[in-house]
């Protein structure tokens, strides 16, 4: 039986009753159990659905048009027009939220220099693209998952895992802290010349790492070992291997909740593109397609007539008993203006429930003063403060693992040293109304308070250190003659 640990015996023990368990459970087939559950789940169908949404793949594109058969049921048609167009709004607002908390690299705020040294080191140009990737994760699917692991040079890297393959399992209510993470995974193999997907688990804990294959919904062991977090091979060829005293998969989560931004807008969206849809399709349905009264009709059936006005685009009525034929249309006016305040409804709409920004805001154009560039920030601000609250917490996390790297490769001890990660939020700003509260502040804040709110510095510590050489290159330009010296 695997020892997993994954809750407290208590915890573990009323998840059985509840499931009304009559004899106990091993560790793995609780796994089968809780894995076939989540698989199946509405927080992970939303995770993919979030992902889906993101890439365009929105549910439009599935639409059939129907009518009422002679049954009453609705049946299937081929002959009428079924435009499926999506306007990627919810793609629009994820890049606006992302961008706005990560879009820009963020600082590091910290006393030891030799200790912000090592760390502008570490969360380089890659680590931002990472960042950037998982903030994106986190608003698709609620919450994104960082992976800490070592390459083949040894050195410290960090990978992005896809949120709807973590089932994680948290110690306590709050989600903070992790027992054991599983990972369910697909990849290609082949039986001779078939290809098959299988599906592949690996059971993350503080011991190491388990492998298996689910098939058929039960685990089968890859092998009886345990393997190690970190491989480690030294200059004779040997191998080692070691584990973190903590499971390496850092949870970066979008709300408390880890609710997917899709939930808040997904019903907006799929509006906004039936809108579309049904515009254009209405635009469609000309003479050709729509409903007509005939009168008269020199034909046999009502096949043929569609044919010939097709074909030939048009029909051939007499007239019967002094009853002139003809060929009228029944149709349905086409108000453009409708349509237009319905979109501009729905789409007001979605920037509020996602709390995003207008760009096109009347305010920008009528008066760009900062109290109202601030109001027009005021959700996405807000949405932002929480997002990055959550991420204060991981990244408080990943320090634990970037320090005890440090300690283990000879670079410092720096467990004791506080680091404080600032985020650079893309907003708009009255940049001289800036630079001048900056001004008449000299004097009452320090300068590296007031140059971190400069808009045009990028790095605090980097312009300092410009500062510094530039005043004493200034000093020794201007510097006095020693004492007793020539004079001319």
């Amino acid at each position: 039986m695997l020892n997993l640990n994954l809750y407290s015996e208590t915890e573990r023990l009323s998840r059985l009753v509840a499931r009304g368990a009559k004899t106990a459970l091993t560790d793995k087939e609780f796994l089968e159990l809780e894995i076939a559950k989540w698989k199946r789940s509405d927080l992970r169908r939303a995770q993919i659905t979030g992902v889906k949404y993101y890439k365009g793949e929105h549910d439009i594109l599935q639409r059939k048009r129907t009518v009422i058969g002679q049954d009453g049921a609705l049946q299937t048609v081929e002959n009428l027009p079924n435009n499926r167009i999506v306007d990627n709004q919810y793609a629009k607002l994820v890049d606006q939220k992302v961008n706005y908390l990560v879009g820009q690299s963020f600082s590091v705020d910290t006393d030891n220099q030799q200790y912000a040294k090592a760390l502008s080191q570490i969360f380089d140009r890659r680590f931002m693209r990472v960042l950037r990737n998982l903030c994106e994760d986190s608003h698709n699917c609620g919450i994104a998952w960082l992976y800490v692991y070592y390459d083949d040079a040894g050195r410290l890297c960090f990978k992005r895992c896809e949120p709807f393959e973590i089932l994680p399992f948290w110690a306590d209510a709050e989600h903070t802290k992790l027992d054991c993470v599983v990972r369910l995974y697909e990849v290609l193999a082949y039986e001779g010349a078939l290809e098959l997907i299988v599906e592949k688990v690996e059971v993350y804990k503080a011991s190491g790492v388990e492998r298996y294959t689910l098939t058929n919904g039960k685990l089968v062991p890859d092998t009886d070992a345990v393997a190690a977090h970190v491989s480690l091979v030294d200059a004779d060829g040997n191998q080692a291997g070691l584990n973190w005293q903590r499971i390496p998969l850092i949870a970066f989560k979008y709300n408390n909740k880890e609710t997917p931004l899709i939930a808040r807008v997904k019903s907006l969206q799929d509006g906004v593109n039936s809108m579309l849809s049904d515009f254009q399709n209405n635009m469609q349905e000309d003479s050709r397609n729509t409903i007509l009264v005939i009168k008269n009709y020199d034909g046999q059936n009502l096949a043929e007539f569609r044919h010939n006005l097709a074909a030939y685009g048009a029909v051939k009525v007499r007239t019967i008993d002094g009853a002139e034929g003809g060929v009228d249309t029944l149709t349905v006016e086409v108000n453009a203006e409708n349509y237009k305040a319905i979109l501009q409804l729905l789409k007001k709409a979605m920037i509020e429930n996602a709390r995003g920004f207008d760009a096109k805001d009347d305010r920008l154009s009528n008066n760009p003063n900062q109290m109202n560039i601030q109001s027009m920030y005021s959700d996405i601000d807000l949405d932002a403060n929480e997002t990055e609250t959550e991420y204060q917490a991981s990244f408080e996390e990943l320090l634990w693992f970037v320090n005890a790297h440090l300690a283990n490769t000879g670079q410092g001890d720096f467990s004791g040293d506080k680091a404080q990660i600032n985020f650079k939020r893309s907003v708009l700003v009255n940049e001289m109304a800036v630079i001048e509260s900056i001004v008449k502040s000299v004097g009452m804040l320090s300068e590296q308070t007031l140059l971190a709110k400069h808009p045009w510095i990028m790095d605090v510590n980097a312009e300092l250190e410009r500062l510094k050489k530039q005043r004493a290159a200034e000093a020794a330009e201007y510097a006095l003659p020693a004492a007793g010296g020539d004079e001319e």
